[in-house]
């Protein structure tokens, strides 16, 4: 899937380490995490079944328990549609790095994507905008990720704003 390819986790893991060290996080348990975090993307439930597969990537690779339990519960619960909610730093520092991924202009990039993917129509994509992705910046943890979301949210907004305005033209 382009939308949830290589570039989205190296940019979910460049955002992450950057949040990590201005929250003065664990780096390494969020670093192996935005690496892990969708390692099963084609699985229905992606997060749990990335969390099982990261589970045993760690441990054949000899990280402790503690170290492979913060990674877990990070992956358990970095996505939107998770009913697990974030109790550590480093689990909020995923989140938020992974939705910051979803807004500004790589987010509208990546929502078109992942419509393609699905074969969702215009109309079906604004309704992702209206559903996700305008909601994103109001559910981020970190005083870092709402300042990056910040800039980020008001260019979806606009985009969102525009297409909306361009389809009722004429």
């Amino acid at each position: 899937m382009s939308s949830h390819d290589r570039s989205h986790v190296d940019r979910v893991l460049k955002i992450a380490r950057y949040i990590a060290l201005k929250e003065k996080a664990n780096i390494e348990v969020v670093t192996k995490a935005a690496e892990l975090h969708d390692i099963a993307r084609n699985e229905e439930d992606h997060s749990k079944a990335s969390a099982k597969i990261a589970a045993e990537i760690l441990a054949f690779e000899g990280y402790s328990k503690d170290f492979i339990d913060a990674v877990v519960h990070a992956i358990e619960s970095h996505s939107f549609s998770s009913n697990v909610k974030p109790r550590t730093l480093e689990a909020k520092i995923l989140s938020d790095a992974d939705k910051l991924d979803a807004i500004g202009a790589i987010g509208v990039a990546r929502a078109f994507l992942y419509s393609g993917e699905k074969g969702r129509s215009i109309e079906e994509t604004l309704m992702h905008f209206e559903e996700k992705l305008l909601k994103l910046k109001d559910l981020l943890y970190t005083d870092t990720a709402k300042a990056i979301a910040a800039e980020r949210h008001e260019f979806l907004k606009k985009f969102y704003e525009e297409l909306k305005r361009e389809l009722k033209e004429f």
